[in-house]
């Protein structure tokens, strides 16, 4: 047995939304991005459908810090202290003391942060595997390599496995339902990139990979096509941002704008039931967030470094 499978964690009662990869072999289980705490009871059950339990989990493989995909991993270790936690260098401090993560969310979902995420739990440090992209995990039957893919986050890598040709790509390629044809960006703050994120794009691109596995949600079969419309997708977005913020808008109606002529548009490919979904997951107004604070700093840089007259 050596297989990867998509555990869906049905995040706020939604299928879906946010998948766990299972990687098994016959002595060893790692899981990739096994999701927030509050779906934790979930992730035991698809556990248990498969024969699994927490006590069988030996590593954690997170893509990034980002609550949906890596807040239930303090609590896991809390069950099972043997699991070793894999993720970059730029996110293991936050991993071990989750403090300021937890203010920068609580500024971003209020009192729906302990509902959507639920306890966010310290990693011990001797669990701590700090990553900075170029190394080779070797996990029995096989070997995972490690590329840093920075652009939505600062701590983002993307884990590649040679063997059935699949590239964990956390949210670098976005949001596409079970590799839906429609693909939807994911760019909240803080550290949101676009120059780095093509760069990104290009190495996961360069692997040549046969599928890539999304958090959100499930298995890509034809990754040439989606990171090409995710690409085209993203641009779009920051160009449509740019415009945004050079009319000098009340933040209200910005994000109003930005929303309105996202879903405009994705109407267009999607269902009525479907926009929904992939709008819920993709969060636009957190969205419109980032891609203004990366606007804002690009503006700064700028006269920061111009030249002196």
């Amino acid at each position: 047995m050596n297989s990867i499978i998509a555990l869906d964690l049905n995040w706020t009662n939604r299928p879906h939304s946010i998948a766990t990869a299972l990687l098994r072999s016959p002595d060893y289980v790692a899981l990739v991005d096994p999701g927030p705490a509050s779906t934790i009871p979930n992730l035991k059950q698809q556990l248990s459908q498969h024969g699994l339990s927490i006590s069988d989990v030996d590593a954690i493989l997170l893509t990034h810090i980002h609550l949906d995909h890596a807040a239930a991993t303090g609590s896991l270790i809390r069950e099972n202290p043997r699991v070793a936690v894999y993720v970059h260098a730029n996110g293991a401090a936050h991993m071990m003391d989750p403090a300021k993560l937890l203010q920068s969310a609580s500024r971003l979902y209020g009192e729906k942060l302990p509902v959507l995420f639920g306890e966010f739990l310290p990693v011990p440090a001797a669990n701590i595997r700090a990553l900075q992209g170029g190394e080779i995990i070797d996990l029995p039957l096989r070997k995972l390599q490690v590329l840093y893919t920075p652009g939505h986050a600062s701590h983002h890598v993307t884990y590649f496995d040679s063997l059935d040709g699949v590239a964990f790509v956390g949210d670098t390629t976005g949001i596409s339902i079970n590799g839906d044809s429609f693909v939807l960006p994911v760019t909240p703050p803080p550290d949101i990139s676009i120059e780095l994120w093509d760069a990104s794009l290009d190495a996961i691109a360069g692997l040549h990979p046969k599928r890539l596995f999304l958090t959100h949600f499930g298995f890509s079969a034809d990754p040439v096509t989606h990171i090409a419309r995710h690409r085209e997708r993203l641009h779009r977005w920051r160009d449509l941002s740019a415009n945004i913020v050079a009319s000098n808008l009340s933040d209200a109606l910005s994000i109003h704008r930005f929303a309105k002529e996202i879903a405009a548009e994705a109407a267009q490919f999607l269902a009525p039931e479907a926009l929904s979904h992939y709008l819920y997951n993709g969060a636009l107004d957190l969205s419109w967030l980032g891609l203004a604070r990366y606007h804002r700093k690009r503006a700064e840089n700028a006269v920061t470094f111009a030249p002196a007259s």
